[in-house]
């Protein structure tokens, strides 16, 4: 299995567009992201992510947030944990909450995930999009599962 692990943050007129140009500026805008839960194979492989063609299907762990609120530090994060007989994915955002806790306890919970399945983790990437919302914001980051 290969997966590419990305992230964006836009500003935009609506709550929508804010969040379509965060996908855009993670590199997933102009296809259908299909929200998946959070397993992936053992030995999984992360690559850059690819040309996606338009319009495509594509399978995803999917953490976003969006605020109106102006001066709101807000965040995305995923954590993925692989190992050698399978993976997890997990996420998590906030509003205004210490970067570092929330960066912890993402990795927490993949780590605790890993845990509960006897599973020793080969590999654990977390990835964050963080801004502080200007008039309307999004973040999103996310864990895009590519076709073999």
């Amino acid at each position: 299995m290969k997966i590419a692990i990305v992230s964006g943050k836009a500003e935009g007129p609506t709550k929508l567009n804010a969040f379509d140009n965060a996908l855009i500026d993670a590199g997933i805008g102009d296809v259908n992201l299909i929200k998946v839960s959070s397993m992936l194979s053992g030995n999984t492989e992360i690559i850059e992510l690819p040309k996606l063609k338009a319009g495509s299907m594509i399978n995803c762990v999917l953490s976003n947030l969006t605020s109106d609120n102006p001066g709101d530090n807000i965040s995305a994060v995923v954590a993925v944990a692989i190992g050698d007989e399978l993976g997890c994915v997990v996420e998590a955002h906030a509003t205004n909450k210490n970067e570092k806790d929330l960066l912890d306890e993402a990795e927490f919970m993949a780590k605790y995930m890993m845990e509960k399945r006897n599973v020793q983790i080969r590999e654990l990437i977390v990835k964050k999009a963080t801004t502080t919302v200007e008039n309307i914001a999004s973040v999103v980051s996310s864990v895009v599962y590519l076709e073999e």
